[in-house]
């Protein structure tokens, strides 16, 4: 924590955060937006499929997904690094994102979850869709829920819900 509470005063970072540049903290926070969209939305559709949206689409056909779904965590990732050192004081002080990183925890251990005891099963579209496979979609949409309204409180709440 030191070492992203140090690199927030550096004038690269100065630079991001004030220089106005579209391709600074503008492109930045598109391309975190755009992460987050894509995780959020296909992990989404994985879910709605599992809870009975759309029962025609085979459930194999829908791990392709995966390799996406963690290519944008990964430009996610990034991109939100960036963010937290542009900001590391204020977001490091903030319940809201100790809460959002927590969500995002959750989430993504019940997206690995998803993969691993549903998606992995050669089974998986010629029996019914068991109880906790809909639990842990069910689940998972509210994760990406709470990950990206934390998300988007944090630019609204510097310090919390009351200061």
């Amino acid at each position: 924590m030191d070492l992203i509470l140090r690199l927030q005063h550096t004038a690269a970072m100065d630079w991001f955060r004030e220089s106005g540049s579209l391709v600074g903290y503008p492109l930045v926070l598109f391309l975190h937006t755009l992460g987050l969209g894509a995780v959020a939305g296909l992990s989404g559709a994985l879910d709605l499929r599992l809870l009975g949206v759309a029962p025609r689409i085979p459930l194999t056909s829908l791990t392709r997904f995966f390799p996406i779904i963690w290519t944008a965590f990964g430009l996610s990732a990034v991109s939100g690094l960036i963010l937290l050192i542009a900001e590391a004081e204020a977001k490091l002080a903030s319940p809201i994102f100790w809460f959002k990183m927590t969500f995002l925890a959750l989430a993504l251990v019940n997206l690995h979850l998803l993969r691993t005891r549903v998606f992995a099963d050669p089974q998986v579209d010629t029996k019914p869709i068991g109880n906790q496979a809909k639990m842990l979609a069910a689940t998972s949409l509210l994760l990406w829920v709470a990950v990206t309204t934390a998300g988007r409180l944090m630019a609204y709440l510097e310090k919390g819900p009351i200061g």
